[in-house]
C-alpha cells in the first residue's frame, strides 16, 4: 500500500472512531473547503479522497 493511501486509511479511522456525529462533522467541515485536524496535514487530493471514503461510509449507516 502507497505511504498516501495508508495516511488517508489512517485518518479515516480516527474519524471513524470519534462515532458519527464526528464523522458528520468532518464531511460537512470538509465540504465547505476547510480542514479538519486529521486532515490538515494532508494535500487537497488526500482530503477529497478522505471525504469521499466517509461519505460513502455514512451512507451505508443513513439508508438504515
Amino acid at each position: 500500500m502507497p505511504t498516501s493511501s495508508l495516511k488517508i486509511n489512517q485518518r479515516i479511522e480516527a474519524v471513524c472512531e470519534a462515532g458519527c456525529e464526528a464523522v458528520r462533522a468532518s464531511i460537512q467541515t470538509l465540504e465547505s473547503g476547510n480542514q479538519v485536524a486529521l486532515t490538515a496535514d494532508l494535500s487537497p487530493e488526500e482530503s477529497q479522497k478522505v471525504l469521499s471514503e466517509l461519505k460513502t461510509i455514512m451512507a451505508v449507516y443513513d439508508n438504515h
